[in-house]
């Protein structure tokens, strides 16, 4: 079963950070767990880089704390709650002070109002999932606010590729689900006619694809010792799992993030897909 005790939640003041905050007091609810609300101020250069600060550091590490200070009160109301603000770039403290500090989750947006909101996936939000070795939640990649109707988080997808790592995968979210009272449904995706030239992929091939596919799935989880309805569809994984979500009306995802520059199965090379497509927050383990 998963160990969520320490909550770290970047804060960026943002409309965004503001709508992760519910889910954030939700999950430690749930856990009994304790949060950090950590903030990464910057001082202002005069001069580009070369520059000499503008206002001192201190006094901006002290405006920003105290800011931070009077945030989300009523939102973490009865919550062990920490609050820091620290100088530096903002996913190299995200990263150093969960692997510093026992965080079992990192909880963030996938952008907030800074200079890269309009990139498909943050800068912020990348680094953290690229370097931290925690999970790292993130809100559904879209405009708006997260919306409050996955508060409830009782339905999950767990997506899963064909490798032998999508077992702990398996046994991690059949432990959230039991933490947080939650549905548990599996999907997975097989590759569509572009990775077939060679094939008429026709209903019968495609049928044995999933068929195929299916099978797998089922002795992975029966290796998870856990027994949860399987969805197998064919296309690109970001779209299968956008739509199975769609259509279960999922709160949550969970996917095996692994290494993302390396070669750890299918599933793994398309985590930021997912992520940027997500209909609601995910979970990358």
């Amino acid at each position: 079963m998963p160990r969520i005790k320490h909550i770290l939640f970047p804060v960026d003041f943002s409309d965004r950070s503001d709508g992760a905050a519910p889910f954030v007091a939700a999950m430690a609810a749930k856990h009994d767990a304790r949060v950090t609300l950590l903030t990464a101020a910057h001082a202002n250069y005069a001069g580009g880089l070369a520059g000499a600060p503008m206002i001192d550091p201190q006094t901006i590490l002290d405006a920003v704390q105290a800011q931070l200070d009077g945030t989300y009160l009523k939102e973490f109301a009865g919550l062990n709650v920490t609050r820091l603000t620290m100088p530096g770039e903002p996913a190299r403290e995200i990263v150093d002070f969960a692997a510093a500090n026992q965080v079992d989750l990192v909880m963030m947006t996938t952008h907030g109002g800074g200079p890269f909101r309009q990139l498909l996936l943050g800068s912020v939000a990348a680094k953290v999932l690229h370097d931290a070795h925690v999970p790292v939640w993130t809100t559904a990649h879209s405009g708006e606010a997260p919306d409050r109707v996955h508060l409830a988080m009782r339905k999950v997808l767990c997506a899963v590729d064909s490798s032998l790592a999508s077992v702990e995968l398996l046994r991690w979210a059949s432990g959230l689900c039991k933490t947080l009272g939650a549905e548990l449904r599996l999907v997975h995706s097989v590759p569509g006619i572009e990775a077939w030239p060679e094939q008429d992929l026709g209903p019968e091939f495609a049928g044995t694809l999933r068929e195929n596919a299916r099978k797998t799935v089922q002795d992975l989880a029966k290796a998870a010792e856990l027994d949860a309805p399987i969805f197998v569809g064919t296309g690109t994984v970001p779209d299968v799992v956008r739509d199975e979500a769609i259509a279960q009306g999922t709160d949550l995802i969970v996917i095996g993030r692994g290494v993302l520059q390396g070669t750890l199965g299918r599933l793994r090379t398309h985590a930021y897909g997912i992520i940027r497509n997500a209909p609601c927050p995910v979970l990358s383990v």
